[in-house]
């Protein structure tokens, strides 16, 4: 009888292997931390890094196809199996997902090291075979539904190419790249925010037997978001083109109504959902900031920028990756006081590198940095434990 359970054994994969949020929520919060750090003793002691890219654009590259492609990562291969009802990626192809995307970062790191066209390919791997990975199991699925979700991850990748194009010289606009990735990655949120916040906001007022609940889903929702979508993507194409200013300023005010519809100002006894109504506050208020800066000089761009960086990409996904967490793990969906601190961390550290920006106070970035850093790094702290070991409940439920 002990040779069977001892067979079983071997082929059961490690917890962390069992789901991808696990892998890959860890490794985006380290990540986010390491990077920001490794940039800021870099900025501080003159290091070159032995990569192609200079410390600022490796920074950019790394927050954006580092950090955000992991959290990414770890939300759809988790949420996918819920849409489709198949089993979720696990064991050996979810440990090779993430090999993956840690060559990207060596190979991005030293990327003056070894060629450019095999720097370029092994950085390149990671975003192209998650969507691969993710179209077919939702098409395998025939969840046609969500068949677009995908589609970010596509154009991350495209982003990330024209990055290393630009840094090799040929033809490509400055920056497209980056911008593309970014307004991207705002799209997913608005789209991923839309789907989640006001059915979380809804569930939990249920619980508590209010019936003035969250709106669904309306023609203000289509108009909002189309409205954002085009206007992010018409900055990433054209920054100085004036119009695509006012579009992103009409697309915030239209975006601030929807967000308002979802009633977040009722959760605030619960930070576990009052943060994910912050983070779509950072994607309205990044959105206005933008379009300002595209239609005046007085509005610096770096202020947008890192409204929608560090507000919106760093707010929401700390508020995902911890409620994900917590409920994947057999947890109560709660934010107990250090998970408060974490979102604390970062909602300060976004508006203290908006405020630098605005105000030009050197002081304000350090403070900023120090903030992003202790929060990505206590969540690493607080959840690495739990992303590490068997669900809470397994005893319970045998999960």
């Amino acid at each position: 009888m002990a040779m069977p359970a001892a067979e079983n054994l071997r082929n059961t994969p490690l917890a962390i292997w069992t789901m991808a949020f696990r892998p890959f929520f860890l490794m985006a919060g380290v990540w986010s931390s390491a990077a920001l750090a490794g940039w800021i003793v870099m900025l501080m002691m003159g290091i070159a890094l032995p990569s192609r890219f200079d410390p600022l654009t490796w920074h950019i590259h790394e927050m954006l196809f580092g950090f955000v492609m992991a959290a990414i990562a770890g939300f759809l291969l988790t949420a996918i199996p819920n849409w489709t009802g198949r089993a979720p990626i696990s064991g050996s192809p979810l440990a090779a997902l993430a090999a993956l995307w840690l060559a990207g970062r060596i190979a991005c790191l030293v990327s003056a090291l070894i060629p450019f066209g095999l720097a370029a390919a092994i950085d390149l791997a990671f975003p192209f075979v998650l969507c691969a990975v993710c179209a077919r199991e939702i098409a395998a699925g025939h969840n046609w539904r969500n068949m677009p979700m995908p589609l970010p991850i596509a154009v991350l990748g495209v982003a990330d190419l024209l990055m290393y194009l630009e840094r090799a010289g040929f033809a490509v606009p400055t920056g497209l790249g980056w911008r593309l990735a970014l307004a991207a990655i705002i799209v997913l949120i608005s789209v991923v925010g839309g789907r989640i916040i006001p059915v979380f906001t809804r569930n939990w007022l249920t619980k508590r037997g209010t019936t003035v609940l969250p709106a669904g889903h309306s023609r203000v929702d289509v108009v909002a978001l189309a409205a954002l979508h085009a206007g992010m993507i018409g900055w990433a194409v054209f920054p100085d083109f004036a119009p695509v200013g006012g579009l992103l300023v009409v697309a915030a005010a239209l975006n601030l109504w929807r967000l308002a519809r979802w009633r977040g100002i009722v959760t605030l006894s619960e930070p576990l959902l009052t943060v994910l109504h912050a983070g779509y506050l950072w994607v309205v208020i990044g959105a206005a900031f933008l379009g300002a800066s595209m239609m005046s000089s007085h509005v610096p761009e770096a202020a947008a920028i890192h409204a929608l960086t560090a507000g919106a990409i760093g707010t929401m996904t700390l508020g995902v990756m911890t409620r994900v967490s917590l409920g994947h793990t057999g947890r109560a969906l709660a934010a107990d006081r250090i998970t408060t601190l974490i979102y604390l961390f970062v909602i300060l550290a976004a508006a203290g590198r908006v405020a630098a920006a605005i105000g030009s106070l050197p002081a304000l970035l350090e403070i900023s940095a120090i903030l992003w850093i202790g929060g990505f790094g206590l969540f690493a702290l607080r959840y690495g434990p739990m992303l590490l070991a068997p669900r809470a409940d397994a005893s319970r439920n045998g999960g």
